[in-house]
């Protein structure tokens, strides 16, 4: 039975802001009777926005002062932002008012300030941004994709047994496959980080390690688990991303250059709409803040109506389930 879930959203971060906040918003509660949702900002702004919109009960305006800019150092807005919108949604979490809390803002600081405000779990000393990654057989997780950019090989470390407990608590999966990304499988290869990493990996009995794994291996079933830092996974993903638009456009175009390429692409629609859904960023927009003591969601900064939307219901499965909790038992076992 689905228990109600109370979601704080972060209304004044990202590119777009409440622009796009407040029509996937609209969206997320009608889709789910069952949710929610505080949403936190100006709350004159807010206000204006919804004035035309059908009102809910299950919709409400905590007010914010202050903002988190996309170029704020997040050390500055850790000292000076506690009263942004970022922070103020997260604190409702920690003040049990929400089960969950999303934004669309500055990673960096989203990092610090959700260690700071919601503390992590006993022996991490650091979340991790984690993303499953789609492909055709089963699902490789990756982090960290952006919320630390240097990283040591103990936080590589670290983040091998987050990912290796979240895949056993969300897809029941025992013994997961963990790997660390690398520019090579041979053990002399990568900086000296990756390297003392893979050697306190191998003498690790609680983790399935594989060894390292190279940027084409994420889309492919070797591992269930693929350890990086943040700079490099977030190049990753970008990169992904990009190749996943571009080949979206190029068959766009190539079904649209005369009548005969339509009726083809008109024959091959239901396919390509299943393709779609597959690798569509903005259909699988909201990576997991893990390592906390509770659900946080970072949204693409650019996410539009649908992507932003897909954050929402990330949110809204994560406190569902309770994966947490989940994550924090299973890392009691292994740390």
């Amino acid at each position: 039975m689905e228990r109600n879930i109370t979601v704080a959203v972060d209304t004044m971060s990202g590119d777009f802001g409440p622009s796009i906040v407040i029509p996937a918003a609209l969206k997320c509660i009608k889709n789910n009777p069952f949710v929610s949702l505080i949403l936190v900002g100006d709350e004159a702004e807010l206000r204006s926005l919804l004035r035309n919109q059908p009102t809910s009960p299950r919709i409400s305006i905590v007010h914010a002062p202050d903002v988190v800019r996309m170029d704020d150092r997040p050390s500055h807005a850790l000292r000076k932002k506690q009263q942004s919108s970022m922070a103020v949604a997260l604190s409702l979490v920690r003040q049990k008012a929400a089960h969950a809390c999303v934004s669309a803002g500055n990673t960096g600081a989203l990092m610090l300030l959700a260690r700071s405000i919601l503390k992590t779990h006993p022996g991490v000393d650091r979340p991790a941004i984690v993303k499953r990654i789609p492909s055709p057989k089963n699902r490789c997780y990756v982090l960290d994709l952006g919320a630390n950019v240097d990283c040591t090989a103990e936080h590589l470390y670290q983040f091998a047994l987050m990912g290796s407990a979240l895949v056993e608590a969300l897809e029941g999966k025992p013994e997961p496959r963990v790997a660390l990304l690398n520019v090579g499988e041979e053990e002399i290869k990568g900086n000296e980080q990756v390297r003392l990493a893979s050697r306190m990996l191998a003498e690790c009995e609680s983790v399935n390690y594989i060894g390292y794994v190279e940027g084409g291996d994420i889309f492919k079933t070797i591992a269930d688990v693929v350890v990086c830092d943040g700079f490099v996974g977030n190049v990753a993903l970008k990169a992904g991303e990009g190749v996943v638009e571009l080949m979206i456009g190029m068959v766009k175009s190539m079904f649209n250059r005369n009548w005969y390429s339509r009726l083809v692409g008109y024959a091959a629609l239901p396919m390509l709409r299943k393709l779609r859904d597959l690798v569509d960023p903005s259909r699988h927009n909201g990576a997991s803040l893990i390592g906390l003591q509770a659900t946080v969601i970072k949204s693409h900064g650019n996410a539009q109506e649908t992507g932003f939307l897909s954050a929402l219901e990330q949110a809204i499965f994560e406190a569902q389930k309770g994966v947490p909790e989940m994550i924090n038992s299973r890392l009691d076992e292994l740390i």
